[in-house]
């Protein structure tokens, strides 16, 4: 259990930077080097590598290298159980606030009127 918690965390620590949610989803589009990855933000290649680091930790991101160019693609699987993860929060909280809701309308209609 401890392992899968672990790889959550990751998942949302990853997802937790906008620059690391924007490659995301620049690879949905498909794969793409580091080169065209990094071309958009204003930063050091180093500083860029270090995002690609986190997503290819967490398991969001395999990269490959052929030659002198290493291309990313998007591994969508972690995704996937954070998906589940907060769909699973998302039943949770909706039945507990539409108990609160019974409950609210009860004390409604059994308070007397003064």
């Amino acid at each position: 259990m401890t392992n899968h918690q672990d790889r959550l965390n990751d998942t949302f620590h990853a997802l937790a930077d906008p620059t690391r949610r924007a490659v995301l989803a620049k690879l949905t589009s498909g794969p793409a080097t580091v080169s065209d990855l990094a071309q958009p933000f204003d930063m050091k290649l180093p500083t860029f590598l270090q995002h690609l680091k986190v997503l290819e930790e967490c398991g969001l991101v395999r990269s490959k290298k052929v030659g002198r160019v290493r291309t990313c693609h998007l591994k969508p699987k972690p995704l996937a159980a954070a998906e589940d993860w907060i769909g699973a929060q998302r039943t949770l909280w909706t039945k507990r606030l539409d108990q609160l809701d019974d409950y609210l309308r009860h004390l409604n209609a059994t308070e007397t009127p003064k």
